[in-house]
């Protein structure tokens, strides 16, 4: 998602459902920022993003394969790093333009540059020429354009890469990568509030705060996957709870993510208009790197051992969450089963070992973060519970900002303690889960690193796994990396999480897919 940080926050959309017209609701939270798909990098403005966007290449839902149902034709390279991408003829704008080689070739390069502040600049740091785009506080970026990216025609670019990267068609699939017309760079303040994209929904009107908006069929899409509605309504919402009211009284279509009293009960309830599926995700406990307190790794591999997995998941989730025991999803490659072994299990003794052996201070209380409104309270209550009682230190809950307030502070180093932190596949691969949140080059804002872990040695293995001339041997090295987190641990992963989504007779054929999103082209409204 997102990249995408995950959430489930938003606030009261109106009190209706989707219309007689065709068009269904659906409920999101509220987007942290505007609707451009280089800054838009958490869950609720990305799911409007795929409404608007089609990507060049997309994932085979049942193995995660790269798929080429989007816009280009092939990505293809001889020594993986210089790569050639031709695009399919036809595909528009919904503003009527074309869209060709320089409608991704320019949008990247805007991404990429550090004046323009974007989250997702990260994503581009492979290719060459990146480094100029980056400015300092003392200094301007010596260049404004990735000099790896080269136009030959309306239908074909080339890519070429400071080294190889074996995994570059899989990141292609991200919504970082999309393209983007002329008009947004005549205005792009109003292009963040109505975007003008090439997907199979476009946008008729602006996107309003705290309430959303409707975006209606493309009739001239080009893809295979035209939308079989007339449209959808993002409904905002501040809390779980009022959107689950609303879909109970019918004043919403879709709801995907439950609040806490509904996990266990929302399959009976809704019967066949219920669904689930495994969550590409991870759900951890970050610590603050920049925090003295959390600066000794064996205080960071305390709190990870005075924490009961699956007790929470039990007793609080109702077995809806899995404990989580490696730093990457179960679905992605390269993922490794019980990968971070005694150091994510429960272990009081060793984890007073080591709090002691740090000489850290039990008689002040730790903060424990987390945004509001998502159902995050009863679990991180729990988590602080664990930790007063098999360490001996106090908690305070911070759950009161909403979440396009929670992330600017993490942005910030505005995190006093641990804090919650979850991460939704992007691309399947386990460097998706690795790279942009604990490299150098993915420190925020830059990309999504809000721990601020800064470690030379898994950077370098990193590079190395992208250098490497397979997918196989560039696994193996982000494996690598993945064991330097378990010595280090920058934060602590703690479950896997399970989509669950329920909707109104009004709609059918609701499905989750692969990255854990509705198949909004694929509603069909009665």
């Amino acid at each position: 998602m997102s990249a995408s940080l995950l959430a489930a926050c938003g606030g009261g959309g109106s009190s209706s459902g989707g219309s007689a017209d065709g068009i269904y609701s659906i409920y999101i939270g509220e987007p942290e920022n505007p609707l451009v798909p280089g800054n838009t990098t958490e869950s609720e403005g990305s799911q409007v993003l795929k409404a608007l966007f089609t990507p060049l290449v997309t994932f085979n839902d049942e193995d995660n394969s790269v798929e080429y149902n989007g816009v280009a034709e092939s990505v293809e390279s001889e020594d993986n790093v210089n790569w050639t991408v031709k695009l399919k003829d036809g595909w528009t704008f919904h503003d009527g333009t074309p869209v060709t080689s320089e409608s991704f070739t320019k949008a990247w390069s805007y991404n990429a540059l550090s004046t323009n502040a974007f989250g997702a600049s990260y994503f581009f740091e492979n290719i060459e020429g990146y480094s100029d785009l980056q400015g300092s506080d003392t200094a301007e970026p010596a260049a404004t354009e990735l000099s790896g990216l080269k136009v030959v025609d309306d239908t074909t670019f080339t890519v070429k890469l400071n080294g190889p990267f074996a995994i570059f068609p899989l990141t292609l699939g991200y919504t970082a990568f999309d393209p983007l017309p002329e008009a947004f760079y005549a205005d792009p303040t109003a292009f963040g509030t109505r975007p003008i994209g090439n997907g199979p929904f476009k946008a008729d009107s602006e996107f309003v705060p705290g309430q959303g908006f409707t975006v209606t069929k493309y009739d001239d899409y080009k893809g295979d996957n035209a939308a079989k509605s007339a449209g959808v309504n993002f409904k905002v919402y501040t809390e779980l709870n009022t959107g689950y009211n609303d879909i109970q009284g019918g004043g919403l279509d879709i709801m995907l993510d439950l609040p806490e009293d509904a996990w266990a009960t929302a399959r009976d309830q809704f019967g066949d208009r219920y669904a689930d599926r495994a969550r590409p995700d991870i759900t951890s406990l970050g610590f603050p790197t920049y925090d003295p307190r959390f600066q000794d790794p064996n205080v960071r591999k305390a709190f990870s051992m005075a924490i009961d997995r699956q007790a929470i998941a039990t007793a609080i989730f109702t077995d809806t969450r899995t404990p989580a025991n490696s730093f990457a999803s179960p679905v992605v490659e390269g993922y490794r089963e019980d990968a971070c072994g005694t150091t994510c299990e429960l272990n009081a003794d060793e984890a007073n070992r080591l709090l002691d052996e740090a000489g850290f201070d039990r008689s002040q209380p730790i903060d424990l973060w987390f945004n509001a409104g998502a159902g995050h309270d009863s679990w991180m209550t729990a988590v602080g519970n664990q930790i007063r009682e098999n360490l001996g230190v106090d908690y305070a809950l911070r759950g009161d900002l909403q979440f396009a307030q929670y992330l600017p502070l993490q942005d910030a180093k505005g995190m006093t303690g641990p804090f919650r932190s979850s991460w939704i596949m992007d691309y399947p691969s386990i460097y998706n889960f690795l790279a942009p949140l604990y490299s150098k080059a993915a420190l925020a804002p830059a990309g999504s690193n809000y721990v601020f872990f800064d470690d030379p040695a898994f950077d370098a293995k990193l590079a190395e796994g992208n250098n490497a001339e397979s997918v196989d041997a560039a696994t193996a090295k982000y494996q690598e990396a993945e064991d330097i987190l378990i010595q280090q641990m920058p934060s602590t992963p703690l479950f896997y999480g399970l989509n669950q989504a329920v909707w109104s007779d009004r709609v059918s054929d609701v499905k989750i897919d692969n990255t854990g999103d509705i198949v909004l082209e694929d509603v069909v409204v009665s």
